[in-house]
C-alpha cells in the first residue's frame, strides 16, 4: 500500500510539472500573438498621425497658395488615414478576441484530477 502511494504522489509530481510547462508555453503563444496586435496597433497610429500631416499640409497649401498641389496633399493623406483605420480596427478587434486563459491547461489540470480521483478511490 505504501508503495503505491509513494509511487502515486511521483506521478503526481510529474504531472504537475508537465502542467506548468503546458501553461507556460500556451501563455508564450497567446502573449505573442498579443505582442503582434500591438505592434500593429503602433503601426496603424503611427500611420494616422503622418495621415494627419498630409491632411494640414494640404490644408495649409490649400488656403496659402489656391494651387492644385493642396488636392493632391489631400487625397494622399485621406488614403494614409483609410490604411490607418483598417490597421488599427484589424488589431483592435483581435486584442479584443483574444482569450489569455491557458484554457488547455485548465481543461488537461480538471482531468488529471478526476484521474487522481480515481486513483485514490
Amino acid at each position: 500500500m505504501g508503495e503505491l502511494f509513494s509511487e502515486l504522489a511521483s506521478e503526481t509530481g510529474t504531472l504537475i510539472r508537465q502542467e506548468v510547462s503546458l501553461a507556460q508555453a500556451e501563455m508564450t503563444q497567446k502573449a505573442t500573438r498579443i505582442g503582434k496586435s500591438v505592434g500593429s496597433l503602433a503601426i496603424g497610429g503611427a500611420i494616422g498621425y503622418a495621415g494627419l500631416l498630409a491632411i494640414m499640409a494640404g490644408i495649409i497649401m490649400g488656403l496659402s497658395y489656391f494651387i492644385p498641389g493642396w488636392l493632391a496633399a489631400i487625397l494622399v493623406g485621406g488614403i494614409v488615414a483609410v490604411v490607418s483605420y483598417v490597421l488599427i480596427n484589424s488589431a483592435l478587434t483581435t486584442l479584443r478576441n483574444t482569450d489569455v486563459k491557458p484554457t488547455e491547461t485548465v481543461e488537461s489540470i480538471k482531468e488529471d484530477a478526476q484521474w487522481l480521483k480515481n486513483q485514490v478511490s
